[in-house]
């Protein structure tokens, strides 16, 4: 890469102690700044026995009570901003289907931090300002859009707002206008390269160079999957609407975890059970800290993530922590007949026997047994199989998965284009037992 591997590169290659030195000092001041504005915090930090006087540095973290989604709803729409409404200039809004909707607030100075977060996100894959970056994430209440759009111009690379769905119109700017970097989430990248493939187009044709896909799970042979048909390099990015949004951290050119913006965000790792921190390199829940939002400031947000945070040195120069890909959630884990499954290992499974990554979980109980049944769209040279060679197929990926699992499932190839695209956020699981509850 060339001298624009870095946006902002005193904060990305801060030594470590440097960084700690900052952080403590940006959490005093956010501690206090919400023990004095938010009374619900207040309440929090008084029922501890906690008080600002009580945090000098990050080593005083984990005396601050936890903060969770249901925190959030029942605060709505709100009771968290620690700013008055004038000071306000936007705010996003989370997809949740249950319950109330999570709001979060931002001031101009959040919607800067937060978008320089997206450009050096954009900068760690190349960009510069003389990419073109389509952004074919959702725009709206949805953080997708509004981040990567803000990094994009920040960097100064000529940003096309495609928001996202139709596919056409996408396909007809990307080549028109020589798009070089794509943002959407990878299961729309995927039936971009599907699309380009069925007009015609190899993947030599385009002029993308990166991908920056997030907003929902993704195997390691989905990134493969997207990078072939597309012809580019696929990086991951990660972000959560109630912390600010896309950009929370990223991945570098060495692709091995996501830096964390710890300049802006505490990361930690507890027992999901317990609450007890965790040492770096342990796998468990992450939680994050806001140490400079003045709007919507999160002190000790459980994301339910599962991933492990890891200080290893990097090629890249950035000393940031970096988090593995999340392994799963603590809270939309699948348990079927007592095992513990993560819809990626599905898709992994899918993925390393050939199949394509269009595919449905439906799990049931039935006569007190819960039923897993997957569902995996076949292309057409392997639907072009008799309905014998069909059934035996059915019956290795069934073994594999069990393999896999330590369950049986129920497969079901089923023809080409029978299960529903996403142009958003892929549904990949139904949990039909929720209903019987």
């Amino acid at each position: 890469m060339s001298e624009n591997r870095y946006y902002q590169p005193e904060i990305e290659t801060m030594p470590l102690e440097e960084m700690e030195k900052l952080q403590s000092e940006k959490l005093v001041k956010q501690v206090r700044h919400v023990y004095d504005n938010v009374p619900f915090y207040r309440a929090r930090m008084d029922e501890k026995g906690v008080s600002p006087d009580d945090i000098h540095g990050i080593e005083d973290l984990h005396k601050l009570p936890f903060i969770t989604k249901s925190d959030l709803r029942d605060q709505y729409p709100d009771g968290l901003c620690a700013v008055p409404m004038s000071e306000c200039v936007r705010i996003h809004s989370t997809s949740g289907t249950t319950g109330r909707r999570v709001v979060a607030y931002y001031t101009q100075h959040d919607v800067d931090l937060w978008e320089d977060c997206c450009a050096r996100a954009i900068t760690a894959v190349g960009g510069t300002k003389e990419d073109v970056c389509q952004v074919a994430y959702g725009y709206g209440l949805f953080t997708g859009g509004a981040g990567l759009h803000g990094g994009s111009h920040k960097v100064g690379s000529l940003t096309l707002p495609m928001s996202s769905g139709n596919t056409e119109r996408q396909i007809q700017f990307m080549m028109d206008l020589g798009s070089t970097i794509l943002c959407c989430t990878p299961s729309y990248a995927a039936y971009l390269g599907e699309a380009l493939k069925e007009m015609g187009y190899k993947p030599e044709d385009n002029k993308l160079k990166a991908g920056i896909f997030g907003a929902e799970p993704w195997t390691e042979e989905m990134r493969r999957d997207i990078e072939k048909s597309l012809g580019i390099k696929a990086y991951d990015i990660y972000g959560l609407t109630e912390i600010s949004g896309p950009g929370v951290s990223f991945e570098c050119s060495e692709q091995k975890g996501m830096h964390v913006n710890e300049d802006h965000f505490i990361p930690e790792i507890i027992d999901p059970d317990t609450e007890e921190p965790l040492p770096l390199g342990e796998k468990g829940e992450l939680v994050f800290t806001c140490i400079d939002k003045e709007a919507f400031p999160m002190m000790r947000y459980r994301t339910r993530d599962i991933c492990v945070l890891s200080r290893e040195k990097c090629s890249c120069g950035r000393t940031l922590i970096r988090m593995k890909k999340p392994m799963g959630r603590s809270d939309d884990m699948l348990i079927i007949r007592g095992v513990n499954v993560f819809p990626s290992q599905i898709e992994t499974v899918l993925l390393q026997e050939g199949y394509s990554p269009n595919y449905k979980i439906e799990v049931d109980r039935v006569n007190n047994n819960d039923t897993l049944d997957v569902y995996v769209e076949l292309t057409e040279d392997q639907f072009s199989d008799t309905v014998k060679t069909v059934t035996a197929a059915e019956r290795q990926l069934a073994g594999a998965i069990k393999t896999m699992l330590g369950i049986n499932p129920a497969v079901h190839l089923v023809p080409p284009k029978t299960i529903a695209r996403s142009e958003g956020k892929a549904v990949r699981v139904v949990d039909k037992r929720k209903l019987h509850d």
